[in-house]
């Protein structure tokens, strides 16, 4: 999807109806070039890469109307540059993420939203077989229903981000996209605008996954997830189908453990359907039987003490969209929402200070110095790290829930 992008809040909502498209925000207005005695090195530099790179463009067949309208006048941005090359100290917990995505404002607007688009939204869902309600969650989720998907001109930003190196082959593979999409006519260079890392749209597609799943609903001829909302919901339902969006399972359902549960089996590697899970008591949180979920897995997105949740392939599928787990809740409770359903019934752990990065980073180096081996060092939760907690625990005698929480690195801490 659409990167690892910063989830956009706003409280602006979205004057129209399904009948009459969201009018497309127009890009920034480009900044002043400075004259040519004065040029910085860096936007020479900057100047030879594109040129460099059209010829690139060239051999994977881009058509020359397309390079002028596109790279003649490609600016350097170095905001964008400054954002990707951030990496925040503080995490969010996930119940704060949570508190900030499915709040009761953005269920209502959703609510309306979804009347307002309900012939395409449910065209799509007739087509691909993904609920409207998780097509507009994630439409929530990605721009607050429209009203916020950027104004950065995605030619630029990709440029900057390949120009600038850190993610070379990646921006510049994205860029290609990008020009391809402009050269087949689904929209011009001047309309296509999207957040400063790429994504683009109503439902940030990145370039590559706008040529892999957008469709043209509408019949125009041009697949325009920018203003056409029949473009928009079939094409994030195709891509979720394309993901392995199973019709007729829910993306989870929140449980209660069982006295006694092996909280290492909370692990995405573990799956079973719902009815084995049920036979080890696994129960649903509102006491009814368990609906049916293949291969699915128990997730505790905040520990042994947090709430738990069996999520099956549809979760997974939202995951590839964005590879988030705090997103994908996000979007299957606001979907939840929109249905009339509950939201999260168990209390989150709020006590429970989530670490630093740096924080992170020393405890996985803590517990690689005790043999409990944890992956390099880099302050990021991932498989190798929650697998070296949960081994430790063990070792400590605690639930081996994989949860980093402060009282463990303060026992690490410790000679």
């Amino acid at each position: 999807m659409n990167g690892f992008l910063l989830l956009a809040l706003t409280s602006v909502v979205l004057a129209g109806c399904a009948a009459t498209p969201p009018a497309v925000p127009t890009p920034d207005p480009a900044p002043t070039l400075p004259s040519a005695g004065t040029v910085a090195p860096q936007t020479r530099q900057f100047d030879r890469w594109i040129t460099d790179f059209r010829a690139r463009a060239q051999q994977a067949g881009i058509g020359e109307a397309t390079l002028r309208r596109a790279l003649d006048g490609v600016q350097y941005l170095p905001r964008v540059v400054e954002l990707d090359r951030a990496q925040p100290e503080f995490t969010r917990a996930v119940w704060d993420y949570l508190d900030r995505a499915v709040t009761p404002d953005r269920v209502a607007l959703g609510k309306d939203k979804l009347l307002q688009v309900r012939r395409e939204v449910d065209a799509a869902a007739t087509r691909y077989g993904v609920p409207p309600e998780i097509v507009v969650a994630i439409w929530g989720m990605e721009s607050n229903y429209g009203s916020n998907f950027g104004s950065t001109p995605t030619i630029d930003a990709l440029a900057t981000l390949g120009f600038d190196g850190r993610r070379e082959a990646w921006a510049s593979g994205q860029l290609i996209a990008a020009l391809k999409i402009i050269d087949n006519g689904d929209i011009d260079h001047d309309h296509m605008i999207g957040s400063w890392a790429g994504a683009m749209g109503q439902t940030q597609f990145l370039p590559s996954n706008f040529l892999a799943y957008a469709v043209d609903a509408d019949g125009d001829g041009r697949r325009d997830i920018w203003g056409s909302m029949a473009d928009v919901t079939a094409s994030t339902a195709n891509f979720l189908a394309q993901s392995g969006w199973q019709s007729g399972q829910p993306w989870g359902v929140e449980v209660q453990l069982p006295a006694g549960f092996d909280f290492g089996r909370a692990d995405a590697s573990v799956r079973q359907s719902s009815a084995q899970w049920a036979t080890e008591g696994v129960r649903s949180k509102d006491g009814q039987p368990l609906r049916e979920l293949s291969d699915s897995a128990i997730l505790l997105p905040a520990g042994a003490r947090g709430p738990a949740f069996l999520v099956g392939p549809n979760f997974r599928a939202i995951l590839r969209y964005n590879n988030s787990t705090s997103y994908a809740l996000g979007v299957g409770l606001l979907a939840q929402r929109l249905a009339g359903g509950p939201g999260v019934q168990a209390p989150w752990p709020r006590d429970l200070a989530t670490l630093t990065r740096s924080q992170t980073q020393e405890l996985q180096s803590a517990l690689n110095a005790r043999g409990f081996a944890s992956g390099e060092p880099d302050g990021m939760m991932g498989p190798a790290t929650r697998e070296g907690i949960r081994r430790y625990q063990r070792s400590a005698g605690l639930a081996a829930d994989g949860y980093p929480t402060m009282d463990l690195l303060e026992r690490l801490r410790r000679p």
